[in-house]
């Protein structure tokens, strides 16, 4: 496996992780609290930071265990990564958009959104 690959493992397993504690935290609130109302920009905050953490984390560990691949590069990945970065970035502007048109002024839906469609795109251009 190259290293591009662990890396994108890597990646696809902390969005899947954070997103999900994420999303279970925040969303256990719904029943309980008037959406308008639920706590969400401290874990939004904690989620993000933990991601870009535990992704350079992730990369770290890639390029410790095979160092000899770090800075190798192949045709393929290179393709991937044109392709993936340009996919995922359309569809996460049309998201937005879309979501910050629909729902106006509720805060917490476009930042929940818009959380969703990141995770939604990061997991889907890997």
């Amino acid at each position: 496996m190259s290293f591009e690959e662990k890396g994108t493992w890597a990646d696809i397993i902390v969005v899947l992780v954070v997103s999900g504690i994420y999303f279970a935290s925040v969303l256990s609130q719904v029943g309980e609290v008037p959406v308008g109302e639920i706590k969400y920009i401290r874990p939004l905050i904690t989620a993000i930071i933990a991601t870009i953490v535990a992704t350079i984390a992730g990369y770290i560990v890639a390029a410790i265990s095979a160092p000899s691949e770090a800075d190798k590069k192949d045709e393929r990945d290179k393709d991937i990564d044109r392709f993936g970065g340009s996919v995922g970035f359309t569809v996460l502007g049309v998201m937005n958009t879309v979501l910050m048109s629909v729902m106006e002024k509720v805060r917490f839906g476009i930042a929940t959104g818009a959380a969703l469609a990141n995770t939604s795109v990061s997991a889907l251009s890997m």
